[in-house]
Protein backbone atom coordinates (compact mmCIF):
# COMPACT_ATOMS: atom_id res chain seq x y z
CA UNK A 1 0.00 0.00 0.00
CA UNK A 2 1.51 3.17 -0.72
CA UNK A 3 1.86 5.93 1.19
CA UNK A 4 -0.84 8.57 1.70
CA UNK A 5 -0.85 11.39 -0.35
CA UNK A 6 -2.61 13.70 2.70
CA UNK A 7 -2.83 12.68 6.14
CA UNK A 8 -5.27 14.29 9.10
CA UNK A 9 -3.79 13.53 12.44
CA UNK A 10 -5.80 14.55 15.15
CA UNK A 11 -7.45 17.24 13.08
CA UNK A 12 -9.75 19.34 15.26
CA UNK A 13 -11.94 22.33 14.72
CA UNK A 14 -13.56 24.73 17.53
CA UNK A 15 -14.38 28.61 17.77
CA UNK A 16 -13.39 30.40 20.83
CA UNK A 17 -16.74 32.74 21.90
CA UNK A 18 -15.47 35.89 24.02
CA UNK A 19 -16.42 34.38 27.75
CA UNK A 20 -13.90 31.57 26.88
CA UNK A 21 -16.22 28.59 26.28
CA UNK A 22 -15.01 26.72 22.50
CA UNK A 23 -17.79 25.63 20.43
CA UNK A 24 -16.11 22.21 18.84
CA UNK A 25 -17.28 21.75 15.56
CA UNK A 26 -14.89 18.75 14.55
CA UNK A 27 -13.19 16.78 16.92
CA UNK A 28 -9.84 15.20 16.71
CA UNK A 29 -10.44 13.21 13.37
CA UNK A 30 -7.78 10.90 11.87
CA UNK A 31 -8.41 10.27 8.29
CA UNK A 32 -6.14 9.81 4.80
CA UNK A 33 -6.28 10.59 1.55
CA UNK A 34 -4.36 7.46 -0.43
CA UNK A 35 -3.56 7.35 -4.11
CA UNK A 36 -5.93 5.63 -6.58
CA UNK A 37 -9.48 6.11 -4.68
CA UNK A 38 -12.32 7.71 -4.85
CA UNK A 39 -13.53 8.94 -1.51
CA UNK A 40 -16.45 10.14 -0.53
CA UNK A 41 -17.55 11.75 3.01
CA UNK A 42 -21.21 11.64 4.04
CA UNK A 43 -22.87 13.38 6.84
CA UNK A 44 -26.14 15.22 8.21
CA UNK A 45 -26.17 19.01 7.30
CA UNK A 46 -24.23 21.38 9.00
CA UNK A 47 -22.22 18.38 10.25
CA UNK A 48 -18.97 19.73 9.09
CA UNK A 49 -18.49 17.96 5.84
CA UNK A 50 -17.45 21.52 3.58
CA UNK A 51 -15.15 22.80 6.84
CA UNK A 52 -13.40 19.00 6.84
CA UNK A 53 -12.81 19.45 3.10
CA UNK A 54 -11.15 22.93 3.46
CA UNK A 55 -8.74 22.35 5.97
CA UNK A 56 -7.91 18.69 3.75
CA UNK A 57 -7.36 21.10 0.98
CA UNK A 58 -5.56 23.56 3.19
CA UNK A 59 -7.58 26.07 2.32
CA UNK A 60 -8.44 26.37 6.34
CA UNK A 61 -6.69 25.63 9.40
CA UNK A 62 -7.18 23.31 11.49
CA UNK A 63 -7.73 24.68 15.64
CA UNK A 64 -5.27 21.88 16.40
CA UNK A 65 -3.91 19.18 15.12
CA UNK A 66 -1.65 18.82 11.75
CA UNK A 67 -2.13 18.08 8.16
CA UNK A 68 0.18 16.14 6.38
CA UNK A 69 1.34 16.52 2.76
CA UNK A 70 3.51 13.68 1.86
CA UNK A 71 4.52 13.07 5.04
CA UNK A 72 5.45 16.64 5.79
CA UNK A 73 3.24 19.02 7.35
CA UNK A 74 1.29 21.15 4.94
CA UNK A 75 2.67 24.46 6.59
CA UNK A 76 4.93 26.12 4.30
CA UNK A 77 4.12 23.80 0.90
CA UNK A 78 1.67 24.50 -1.36
CA UNK A 79 -0.53 21.23 -2.14
CA UNK A 80 -0.80 20.23 -5.96
CA UNK A 81 -4.93 20.52 -5.32
CA UNK A 82 -8.25 22.03 -6.81
CA UNK A 83 -11.93 22.24 -5.96
CA UNK A 84 -15.03 21.26 -7.68
CA UNK A 85 -17.81 23.62 -6.43
CA UNK A 86 -21.61 23.01 -6.35
CA UNK A 87 -22.17 26.63 -7.82
CA UNK A 88 -19.87 26.65 -10.93
CA UNK A 89 -18.18 30.08 -9.86
CA UNK A 90 -17.76 30.94 -12.96
CA UNK A 91 -16.51 34.18 -14.37
CA UNK A 92 -20.09 35.50 -16.29
CA UNK A 93 -17.74 37.88 -18.38
CA UNK A 94 -15.25 35.29 -19.83
CA UNK A 95 -15.52 32.96 -22.55
CA UNK A 96 -15.60 29.00 -21.88
CA UNK A 97 -12.04 28.68 -22.53
CA UNK A 98 -10.65 32.22 -20.59
CA UNK A 99 -12.58 30.32 -17.79
CA UNK A 100 -10.87 27.32 -17.90
CA UNK A 101 -7.07 28.75 -18.70
CA UNK A 102 -7.84 31.67 -15.64
CA UNK A 103 -6.07 28.94 -13.04
CA UNK A 104 -3.20 28.74 -15.84
CA UNK A 105 -2.71 32.16 -16.08
CA UNK A 106 -2.43 32.83 -11.83
CA UNK A 107 0.04 30.12 -12.14
CA UNK A 108 2.13 31.92 -14.42
CA UNK A 109 1.91 29.81 -17.40
CA UNK A 110 2.43 31.13 -20.40
CA UNK A 111 -0.08 32.10 -23.09
CA UNK A 112 0.45 29.48 -25.58
CA UNK A 113 0.84 26.22 -23.22
CA UNK A 114 -2.73 27.29 -21.24
CA UNK A 115 -3.95 27.52 -24.50
CA UNK A 116 -3.34 24.07 -25.64
CA UNK A 117 -3.88 22.75 -21.95
CA UNK A 118 -7.58 24.07 -21.90
CA UNK A 119 -8.26 22.89 -25.18
CA UNK A 120 -7.61 19.54 -24.48
CA UNK A 121 -9.22 19.43 -21.13
CA UNK A 122 -11.81 21.09 -22.56
CA UNK A 123 -12.06 17.82 -25.33
CA UNK A 124 -11.50 15.50 -22.35
CA UNK A 125 -14.88 16.68 -20.54
CA UNK A 126 -17.11 16.85 -23.59
CA UNK A 127 -16.91 20.61 -24.18
CA UNK A 128 -14.95 20.84 -27.64
CA UNK A 129 -17.00 23.19 -29.74
CA UNK A 130 -18.14 25.26 -26.88
CA UNK A 131 -14.69 27.38 -26.24
CA UNK A 132 -16.06 30.85 -26.72
CA UNK A 133 -19.35 30.60 -25.58
CA UNK A 134 -19.56 32.24 -22.20
CA UNK A 135 -21.32 30.67 -19.19
CA UNK A 136 -25.20 32.37 -19.61
CA UNK A 137 -25.27 30.26 -23.04
CA UNK A 138 -24.83 27.19 -21.25
CA UNK A 139 -27.13 24.66 -19.08
CA UNK A 140 -26.10 23.81 -15.41
CA UNK A 141 -24.75 20.60 -16.67
CA UNK A 142 -22.23 22.04 -19.45
CA UNK A 143 -21.07 24.66 -16.51
CA UNK A 144 -20.22 22.02 -14.25
CA UNK A 145 -18.11 20.57 -16.83
CA UNK A 146 -16.77 23.64 -17.46
CA UNK A 147 -16.19 23.65 -13.44
CA UNK A 148 -14.86 20.08 -13.97
CA UNK A 149 -12.52 21.07 -16.70
CA UNK A 150 -11.08 24.14 -15.06
CA UNK A 151 -9.63 21.98 -11.55
CA UNK A 152 -8.76 19.52 -14.13
CA UNK A 153 -6.26 21.39 -16.39
CA UNK A 154 -3.90 22.19 -13.38
CA UNK A 155 -3.26 18.78 -12.92
CA UNK A 156 -4.25 18.21 -9.39
CA UNK A 157 -2.97 15.50 -7.44
CA UNK A 158 -6.38 15.36 -5.68
CA UNK A 159 -9.54 17.04 -6.83
CA UNK A 160 -11.56 17.80 -4.19
CA UNK A 161 -15.49 18.67 -5.19
CA UNK A 162 -17.87 19.68 -3.08
CA UNK A 163 -21.52 18.46 -3.38
CA UNK A 164 -20.62 18.95 -7.37
CA UNK A 165 -23.49 17.64 -8.41
CA UNK A 166 -26.52 19.01 -6.18
CA UNK A 167 -27.46 21.93 -7.88
CA UNK A 168 -28.30 19.95 -11.14
CA UNK A 169 -31.28 18.23 -12.19
CA UNK A 170 -31.55 14.03 -11.70
CA UNK A 171 -30.61 13.04 -15.10
CA UNK A 172 -27.83 15.84 -15.87
CA UNK A 173 -26.88 14.54 -12.62
CA UNK A 174 -26.41 10.69 -13.69
CA UNK A 175 -24.86 11.61 -16.22
CA UNK A 176 -21.95 13.56 -15.10
CA UNK A 177 -21.66 10.86 -12.48
CA UNK A 178 -21.57 8.63 -15.50
CA UNK A 179 -18.73 10.37 -17.44
CA UNK A 180 -16.75 10.88 -14.20
CA UNK A 181 -16.86 7.34 -13.47
CA UNK A 182 -15.73 6.74 -17.47
CA UNK A 183 -12.73 9.49 -17.43
CA UNK A 184 -11.52 7.79 -13.84
CA UNK A 185 -11.49 4.51 -14.95
CA UNK A 186 -9.67 5.29 -18.36
CA UNK A 187 -7.31 7.30 -16.38
CA UNK A 188 -8.25 10.46 -19.25
CA UNK A 189 -8.17 12.38 -15.53
CA UNK A 190 -4.94 13.96 -14.74
CA UNK A 191 -5.25 13.33 -10.63
CA UNK A 192 -4.25 10.98 -8.62
CA UNK A 193 -7.33 10.93 -6.21
CA UNK A 194 -10.79 12.29 -5.59
CA UNK A 195 -12.45 13.48 -2.01
CA UNK A 196 -16.03 13.70 -3.11
CA UNK A 197 -18.30 15.88 -0.48
CA UNK A 198 -21.83 14.71 -0.52
CA UNK A 199 -25.66 14.35 1.09
CA UNK A 200 -26.80 11.65 -1.68
CA UNK A 201 -26.14 7.94 -0.27
CA UNK A 202 -26.36 6.21 -3.85
CA UNK A 203 -24.27 8.94 -5.10
CA UNK A 204 -21.35 7.83 -2.77
CA UNK A 205 -21.85 3.91 -3.54
CA UNK A 206 -21.83 4.71 -7.06
CA UNK A 207 -19.01 6.58 -7.22
CA UNK A 208 -16.53 5.83 -4.47
CA UNK A 209 -13.76 2.61 -3.59
CA UNK A 210 -14.37 3.72 0.33
CA UNK A 211 -17.38 6.30 2.27
CA UNK A 212 -16.54 7.82 5.01
CA UNK A 213 -19.60 8.58 7.71
CA UNK A 214 -20.05 11.79 9.70
CA UNK A 215 -21.89 11.88 12.79
CA UNK A 216 -22.73 15.64 14.19
CA UNK A 217 -22.36 18.35 17.26
CA UNK A 218 -19.33 17.31 16.72
CA UNK A 219 -18.27 16.03 13.44
CA UNK A 220 -16.90 12.90 14.34
CA UNK A 221 -16.43 9.48 12.09
CA UNK A 222 -19.30 6.99 12.69
CA UNK A 223 -18.07 4.53 9.71
CA UNK A 224 -15.07 4.03 7.79
CA UNK A 225 -15.39 1.34 4.98
CA UNK A 226 -14.44 0.32 1.41
CA UNK A 227 -17.44 -0.32 -1.09
CA UNK A 228 -15.44 -3.23 -2.84
CA UNK A 229 -18.20 -3.30 -5.84
CA UNK A 230 -16.56 -3.52 -9.45
CA UNK A 231 -17.63 -0.51 -11.47
CA UNK A 232 -20.45 0.15 -13.02
CA UNK A 233 -22.98 -0.23 -10.24
CA UNK A 234 -26.20 -1.31 -10.77
CA UNK A 235 -29.01 -0.13 -8.10
CA UNK A 236 -30.33 -2.92 -7.50
CA UNK A 237 -27.28 -5.08 -6.42
CA UNK A 238 -27.96 -6.91 -3.61
CA UNK A 239 -24.52 -5.57 -1.80
CA UNK A 240 -25.32 -2.13 -2.79
CA UNK A 241 -28.99 -2.08 -1.43
CA UNK A 242 -27.18 -3.67 1.71
CA UNK A 243 -24.66 -0.68 2.01
CA UNK A 244 -27.38 2.18 1.25
CA UNK A 245 -29.37 0.92 4.44
CA UNK A 246 -26.66 0.64 6.11
CA UNK A 247 -25.60 4.30 5.59
CA UNK A 248 -29.18 5.52 6.45
CA UNK A 249 -29.22 3.89 9.62
CA UNK A 250 -25.96 5.22 10.81
CA UNK A 251 -27.12 8.52 9.69
CA UNK A 252 -30.55 8.61 11.27
CA UNK A 253 -29.82 6.27 14.14
CA UNK A 254 -26.89 8.70 15.81
CA UNK A 255 -27.41 6.98 19.34
CA UNK A 256 -26.90 3.25 17.58
CA UNK A 257 -23.51 1.67 17.18
CA UNK A 258 -24.36 0.11 13.43
CA UNK A 259 -22.24 -3.46 12.17
CA UNK A 260 -21.33 -2.91 8.56
CA UNK A 261 -22.98 -6.20 6.85
CA UNK A 262 -20.33 -9.12 6.13
CA UNK A 263 -18.43 -7.86 9.42
CA UNK A 264 -18.87 -8.97 12.79
CA UNK A 265 -20.06 -6.23 15.89
CA UNK A 266 -17.25 -5.90 18.41
CA UNK A 267 -18.50 -5.79 22.00
CA UNK A 268 -19.22 -2.65 23.79
CA UNK A 269 -16.70 -1.51 26.04
CA UNK A 270 -18.15 -0.85 29.47
CA UNK A 271 -21.64 -2.17 27.95
CA UNK A 272 -22.43 1.99 28.89
CA UNK A 273 -25.37 3.51 27.01
CA UNK A 274 -24.48 6.33 24.88
CA UNK A 275 -26.55 9.78 25.51
CA UNK A 276 -29.39 9.99 23.27
CA UNK A 277 -29.76 13.15 20.89
CA UNK A 278 -33.13 14.11 19.81
CA UNK A 279 -33.74 14.44 16.05
CA UNK A 280 -34.56 18.90 15.59
CA UNK A 281 -37.86 18.14 14.43
CA UNK A 282 -41.13 19.81 15.57
CA UNK A 283 -44.10 17.35 16.50
CA UNK A 284 -46.61 19.13 13.47
CA UNK A 285 -43.68 17.77 11.22
CA UNK A 286 -43.93 14.34 12.54
CA UNK A 287 -47.69 14.45 12.50
CA UNK A 288 -47.66 15.82 9.01
CA UNK A 289 -45.60 13.11 7.85
CA UNK A 290 -47.86 10.14 9.35
CA UNK A 291 -50.88 11.92 7.58
CA UNK A 292 -48.80 11.68 4.09
CA UNK A 293 -47.31 7.92 4.67
CA UNK A 294 -51.08 6.86 5.80
CA UNK A 295 -53.13 8.84 2.44
CA UNK A 296 -50.59 6.90 0.11
CA UNK A 297 -50.58 4.10 1.34
CA UNK A 298 -48.58 3.60 4.38
CA UNK A 299 -45.34 3.65 2.34
CA UNK A 300 -43.24 5.68 0.30
CA UNK A 301 -39.42 6.29 -0.92
CA UNK A 302 -37.92 9.08 0.82
CA UNK A 303 -36.67 11.17 -2.41
CA UNK A 304 -40.66 11.39 -3.33
CA UNK A 305 -41.77 12.39 0.02
CA UNK A 306 -38.32 15.49 -0.15
CA UNK A 307 -40.59 16.06 -3.29
CA UNK A 308 -43.62 16.18 -1.29
CA UNK A 309 -42.68 18.11 0.93
CA UNK A 310 -40.74 20.42 -1.20
CA UNK A 311 -37.68 20.08 1.06
CA UNK A 312 -33.88 18.40 0.53
CA UNK A 313 -33.62 14.84 1.97
CA UNK A 314 -31.28 16.17 4.60
CA UNK A 315 -34.18 18.64 5.88
CA UNK A 316 -36.71 16.08 6.02
CA UNK A 317 -34.24 13.13 7.56
CA UNK A 318 -34.26 14.81 11.07
CA UNK A 319 -38.78 14.38 10.64
CA UNK A 320 -37.98 10.75 9.67
CA UNK A 321 -35.20 10.07 12.51
CA UNK A 322 -37.76 11.72 15.29
CA UNK A 323 -40.87 9.23 13.57
CA UNK A 324 -38.42 6.39 13.87
CA UNK A 325 -37.14 7.05 17.48
CA UNK A 326 -40.84 7.08 18.21
CA UNK A 327 -41.68 4.02 17.20
CA UNK A 328 -44.24 5.34 13.87
CA UNK A 329 -42.25 4.72 11.31
CA UNK A 330 -39.16 2.62 9.86
CA UNK A 331 -36.72 3.38 7.61
CA UNK A 332 -35.10 0.54 5.26
CA UNK A 333 -33.34 1.24 1.97
CA UNK A 334 -34.62 4.29 1.53
CA UNK A 335 -38.00 3.46 1.64
CA UNK A 336 -40.19 4.77 4.91
CA UNK A 337 -42.80 2.78 6.21
CA UNK A 338 -45.17 3.47 8.72
CA UNK A 339 -45.58 1.33 11.51
CA UNK A 340 -48.88 0.59 13.74
CA UNK A 341 -48.57 2.89 15.88
CA UNK A 342 -47.80 5.43 13.02
CA UNK A 343 -51.01 5.07 11.94
CA UNK A 344 -52.88 5.07 15.34
CA UNK A 345 -50.99 8.49 15.91
CA UNK A 346 -52.37 9.74 12.28
CA UNK A 347 -56.23 8.48 12.76
CA UNK A 348 -56.43 10.28 16.13
CA UNK A 349 -58.47 13.24 17.23
CA UNK A 350 -56.10 16.01 18.94
CA UNK A 351 -56.37 14.92 22.78
CA UNK A 352 -56.15 11.08 21.70
CA UNK A 353 -52.83 12.88 19.87
CA UNK A 354 -51.19 13.88 22.85
CA UNK A 355 -52.11 10.57 24.42
CA UNK A 356 -50.24 8.64 22.40
CA UNK A 357 -47.53 10.88 21.72
CA UNK A 358 -46.81 11.42 25.59
CA UNK A 359 -46.81 7.04 25.70
CA UNK A 360 -44.67 6.84 22.58
CA UNK A 361 -41.79 9.96 24.05
CA UNK A 362 -41.65 8.38 27.90
CA UNK A 363 -41.05 5.03 26.27
CA UNK A 364 -38.45 6.23 23.75
CA UNK A 365 -36.73 9.17 24.87
CA UNK A 366 -34.47 9.25 27.74
CA UNK A 367 -34.19 12.98 28.39
CA UNK A 368 -38.00 13.21 28.82
CA UNK A 369 -38.15 10.34 31.29
CA UNK A 370 -35.83 11.58 33.13
CA UNK A 371 -37.77 15.38 33.09
CA UNK A 372 -40.79 13.55 33.87
CA UNK A 373 -38.86 10.99 36.90
CA UNK A 374 -37.65 14.44 38.46
CA UNK A 375 -40.40 16.42 38.59
CA UNK A 376 -42.51 13.38 40.45
CA UNK A 377 -40.17 13.24 42.86
CA UNK A 378 -39.66 16.58 43.76
CA UNK A 379 -42.26 18.08 46.62
CA UNK A 380 -43.16 21.00 44.55
CA UNK A 381 -43.24 19.08 41.40
CA UNK A 382 -41.31 21.72 40.17
CA UNK A 383 -37.32 22.71 38.65
CA UNK A 384 -35.23 25.24 36.92
CA UNK A 385 -35.18 25.09 33.27
CA UNK A 386 -31.27 25.37 33.69
CA UNK A 387 -31.26 22.08 35.82
CA UNK A 388 -31.66 20.01 32.50
CA UNK A 389 -29.40 22.45 30.20
CA UNK A 390 -26.75 21.66 32.90
CA UNK A 391 -27.41 17.71 32.53
CA UNK A 392 -26.92 18.62 28.59
CA UNK A 393 -24.08 20.43 28.80
CA UNK A 394 -22.11 17.06 29.70
CA UNK A 395 -22.51 15.22 26.44
CA UNK A 396 -23.06 18.32 23.97
CA UNK A 397 -21.82 21.73 22.78
CA UNK A 398 -23.68 25.31 23.74
CA UNK A 399 -25.49 25.44 20.45
CA UNK A 400 -26.64 21.80 20.21
CA UNK A 401 -27.63 21.90 24.06
CA UNK A 402 -29.99 24.76 23.30
CA UNK A 403 -31.20 22.70 20.48
CA UNK A 404 -31.83 19.71 22.05
CA UNK A 405 -33.76 21.31 25.25
CA UNK A 406 -35.74 23.46 22.62
CA UNK A 407 -36.66 19.66 20.95
CA UNK A 408 -37.17 18.37 24.17
CA UNK A 409 -39.45 21.30 25.45
CA UNK A 410 -41.69 21.69 22.34
CA UNK A 411 -42.10 17.43 22.58
CA UNK A 412 -43.03 17.53 26.29
CA UNK A 413 -45.52 20.45 26.00
CA UNK A 414 -47.34 18.72 23.89
CA UNK A 415 -47.22 15.42 24.97
CA UNK A 416 -48.52 17.16 28.54
CA UNK A 417 -45.83 15.79 30.56
CA UNK A 418 -44.88 19.18 31.74
CA UNK A 419 -45.47 22.88 31.68
CA UNK A 420 -43.38 25.56 31.58
CA UNK A 421 -43.55 29.00 33.52
CA UNK A 422 -42.03 31.42 31.56
CA UNK A 423 -41.71 34.34 34.53
CA UNK A 424 -39.69 32.17 36.71
CA UNK A 425 -38.28 29.46 34.08
CA UNK A 426 -39.07 26.21 35.59
CA UNK A 427 -40.97 23.36 34.37
CA UNK A 428 -43.51 22.28 36.00
CA UNK A 429 -45.32 18.96 36.41
CA UNK A 430 -48.48 18.95 33.95
CA UNK A 431 -52.00 19.17 35.82
CA UNK A 432 -53.36 16.10 34.50
CA UNK A 433 -50.79 14.39 36.22
CA UNK A 434 -50.66 16.53 39.55
CA UNK A 435 -53.29 18.29 40.44
CA UNK A 436 -52.84 21.46 42.47
CA UNK A 437 -49.52 22.34 39.98
CA UNK A 438 -49.33 26.41 40.16
CA UNK A 439 -50.05 27.68 36.44
CA UNK A 440 -48.85 31.63 36.65
CA UNK A 441 -47.06 32.65 33.69
CA UNK A 442 -47.59 29.51 32.20
CA UNK A 443 -47.33 30.13 28.30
Amino acid sequence: MSDPIIQARAVEKFYTQPDGNRIQVIAPIDLSIETGKIIALLGPSGCGKSTLLRILSGLSKPSSGEILWHGKPLAGQTPHVSIVFQSFALFPWLTVLENVEAPLEALGVGAVERHKRALKTLDTVGLDGFETAYPKELSGGMKQRVGFARALVVEPEVLFMDEPFSALDVLTAENLRNELTELWLSKKMPTSAIFLVTHNIEEAILLADRVIVLGRNPARIRSDFEVRLARFRDRKDPRFVELVDYIYQVMTQPEVEHVLPGTQAAPEPGGRKKYQMLPHARVGGIAGLMELLHDRGGREDLSVLSESFAMDVEDLLPIIEASVLLGYATLKEGEVEITPSGIAFADADIQTRKDLFRQAALKNVMVLQQIENILKAKTDHSIPREFFHDILDEHFSDDEVDRQLDTAMNWGRYAEIFDYDRETERLVLAEPLWEGTPTAGKS
